[in-house]
């Protein structure tokens, strides 16, 4: 079993950032993928942006150049940087991480206002 704690969402004006933390304990595997998708009302569940603990990150178009993924790997640790806010973001982020098995966290709104 893997948990995943995210947190760092809230309510930005557009052109802001935020940093979205998600932290995973349990059964951390050393070869897996973190990352972050996104819901937002109406719509599916989108990839953001994936990291893997081989050093591979990928970005959905909508957001590169203005998201950045990182990871801790002593800390099984990811962060999204997210500069440049557009009302577009406004959406439930997803941490995820993809072992042999993959995990969902909790989510955490992220709502972007003019």
């Amino acid at each position: 079993q893997v948990q995943l704690v995210e947190s760092g969402g809230g309510l930005v004006q557009a052109g802001e950032s935020l940093t979205l933390p998600c932290a995973a304990s349990g059964s951390i595997g050393s070869i897996n993928a973190m990352g972050w998708y996104r819901q937002a009302p109406g719509k599916q569940r989108e990839m953001v942006a994936i990291s893997t603990s081989t050093g591979v990150t990928n970005y959905a178009d909508s957001v590169k150049g203005r998201f950045t993924i990182s990871r801790d790997n002593a800390k099984n640790t990811v962060y999204l940087q997210m500069n440049s806010l557009k009302l577009e973001d406004t959406a439930v982020y997803y941490c995820a991480y993809q072992g042999l098995v993959g995990y969902w966290g909790q989510g955490t709104q992220v709502t972007v206002s003019s």
